[in-house]
């Protein structure tokens, strides 16, 4: 009596539901894979190369901050020298930089 009927609407018609209503979040997505995911993937890579790559005598630095020489290379151990007569096993995954030779004299 009062109150007015109230009617559903109809289904929105397919052609408003294209491309443009998908397309903000399209552009969202590849920004975030050029901007975030392939950089992270590449440092990985790059990372991954450097700890493939690391040979005897090799000055690194622990993802502790230690600064050492490499004097031993197994599979999944590298043996540490982080002083005369001081070594310490460290699994290869604990490297995060290799530095240039010389580093640790001119450090000392």
């Amino acid at each position: 009596m009062f109150i007015a009927p109230a009617y559903a609407q109809a289904a929105p018609a397919a052609a408003e539901m294209s491309f443009m209503s998908f397309l903000p979040m399209i552009v969202i997505f590849v920004l975030f894979w050029f901007l975030l995911i392939r950089p992270q993937q590449k440092r990985a890579k790059e990372h991954q190369a450097m700890l493939g790559a690391l040979q005897k005598g090799d000055e690194v630095v622990t993802t502790g901050g230690v600064l050492a020489r490499i004097v031993k290379v197994s599979e999944p151990y590298l043996t540490l020298e982080l002083a005369d007569g001081v070594e310490v096993v460290a699994l290869r995954s604990a490297i995060s930089q290799r530095l240039e030779k010389g580093t640790i004299k001119n450090n000392k």
